[in-house]
């Protein structure tokens, strides 16, 4: 019974990992589109990332997301490999 809770357990968080496999442009994307590619990031914290964003110009690093409350070294480490500054042509889905 143990093996197969287990089982069940580490398919759910593959299903999630490839849920959020999403790269998004922290410059550019809405709110929706940012809460939607991150795991950890609802719409608040989205929203707060956007008003960040106009009140102190785009990002120049994926670092400097931490500056906004509610994000945290956790929540980056988490989206570092989604997160981008500007979108080249590899990066898109």
């Amino acid at each position: 019974m143990k093996t197969i809770r287990f089982i069940g357990m580490i398919s759910v968080l593959l299903w999630l990992g490839m849920a959020h496999a999403e790269k998004v442009n922290i410059n550019t994307a809405a709110a929706d589109d940012i809460a939607e590619a991150l795991i950890g990031v609802g719409p608040a914290k989205a929203q707060a990332i956007v008003e960040y964003r106009k009140a102190n110009g785009n990002f120049k690093s994926v670092n400097d997301l931490e500056k906004v409350k509610g994000i945290g070294a956790a929540t980056l480490k988490k989206n570092i490999e989604n997160i981008v500054l500007s979108m080249k042509a590899k990066d898109r889905k």
